[in-house]
């Protein structure tokens, strides 16, 4: 809505992962490079944890896209409110596994001989599993047994578990250390620091056709890391809603008034909030009027 009003070739801050606008901070960059020397060197089962909104689903897509360069055959289970049997489904189906994809029994045979297959092929097959905090014991435990597929050059099938940090804390249960001893590699998202998110902000920007930033003044970006706590989704969230008011208002600059707006409207809590917004001459627990344009992506 507001693109041509700032001269963007495309949205800079869509909500959506996109490998594109992909910001290479020093631990996204660790991270995937992890990934991908885990799948190249068939090292079995990898963890990537992180909060919500740090980037995982955005690192899993950089990832597909090396996969699909380099002819890697990958599974991909994006929902993870599954059973075994359902697993085993949504693996056949996106293997392409030429059989009976709702018997157990056949998949895994038909997965045996893919996997054989590959190796013989100098490649290696991936399966990947997003918001892998869900899964329930039993689908772990299969998880867990998948890993028996290899030879003596490692591990056939490379399981990429992805998830919130409640993952490392259910890998950590007595019952799933079996699963635990086979991890070899943990990736580890964080916040960004507010240098990080200044320079998130500026690259995005960039990005979509703004070379120069104009429209986020330097206090402006130290506040929007402060109310975000360095969370790219927030981030993304809050620089959209505050280029999508300034449009409304007319205005190319966006301003902290604008911040406080936009902040007290998605109900967000930071350290200092209180304060912040006393100082700013809004009450904490009232609302700010609302723009005359609705919100949205």
């Amino acid at each position: 809505m507001y693109n041509a009003f700032f001269g963007f070739a495309e949205s800079p801050f869509n909500l959506s992962p996109d490998p594109a606008f992909f910001y290479r901070s020093v631990q996204h960059e660790e991270a995937l490079a992890n990934l991908i020397y885990g799948v190249q060197s068939r090292k079995g089962f990898i963890v990537l944890t992180g909060e919500v909104g740090t980037g995982k689903t955005t690192m899993l897509e950089c990832l597909r896209d090396y996969l699909y360069a380099h002819r890697i055959e990958f599974a991909f289970l994006f929902n993870s409110r599954i059973k075994p049997e359902e697993m085993y489904e949504m693996i056949a189906y996106d293997l392409d596994l030429r059989c009976d994809r709702t018997s157990k029994t056949e998949v895994i045979y038909a997965l045996n001989e893919l996997l054989i297959q590959q190796v013989a092929e100098g490649r290696t097959t991936v399966l990947i599993v997003d918001e892998a905090h869900n899964l329930e014991w039993e689908v772990l435990e299969e998880i867990r047994m998948l890993g028996n597929f290899e030879n003596r050059g490692g591990k056939l099938l490379q399981v990429i578990l992805a998830g919130q940090p409640e993952l490392d804390r259910k890998l950590d249960a007595p019952n799933l250390r079996q699963l635990k001893q086979r991890i070899v590699l943990r990736c580890n998202l964080k916040p960004f620091g507010e240098a990080e998110t200044v320079e998130y902000i500026q690259t995005r920007l960039e990005k979509a056709g703004m070379g120069d930033n104009t429209v986020f003044p330097p206090d402006l970006m130290t506040e929007i890391h402060v109310r975000s706590q360095g969370i790219p989704r927030l981030v993304n969230a809050i620089c959209d809603n505050l280029l999508l008011t300034a449009f409304a208002l007319e205005s190319r600059v966006c301003s902290v008034e604008m911040l406080d707006e936009v902040t007290t409207d998605m109900r967000l809590e930071w350290p200092g909030r209180r304060l912040r917004l006393r100082s700013s001459g809004l009450s904490p627990d009232v609302r700010a009027p609302q723009p005359q344009l609705a919100r949205g992506n």
